[in-house]
């Protein structure tokens, strides 16, 4: 009898689909979504199954597979925060950023 790897039934990983970050099979919902509402924000597995539509397998599988992972998830989470925050940084104020820096100085 052959082994079934019942992580990977319930993991898939596309380029196509969130830049190849490893989801729920058959979703967009990325294994670092679930690890972040469940590690970060406290929701329960069974919330985050039912409030997203998820099967509770999935879900279960998506924290296994983080644990599994966690280093490299983790290390591409911070990868793409840094890319993020490097974005921000090179854009020019919003008109409403503008105004409140302006207002601020006037209220100084």
């Amino acid at each position: 009898m052959t082994a079934v790897p019942v992580v990977e039934k319930y993991i898939e990983i596309s380029p196509e689909i969130r830049f190849g970050k490893p989801c729920i099979a058959g979703t967009r919902i990325a294994v670092i979504d679930v690890a972040i509402w469940h590690n970060k924000l406290g929701m329960p597995l069974e919330l985050i199954a039912a409030k997203w539509n998820l099967p509770l397998s999935g879900v279960y599988a998506a924290m296994a597979y983080y644990f599994e992972h966690r280093e490299e998830i983790e290390r591409r989470q911070a990868e793409d925060d840094a890319l993020v925050e490097a974005a921000k940084q090179q854009q020019p104020p919003s008109k409403l950023q503008a105004i409140l820096a302006e207002r601020a100085a006037m209220d100084s």
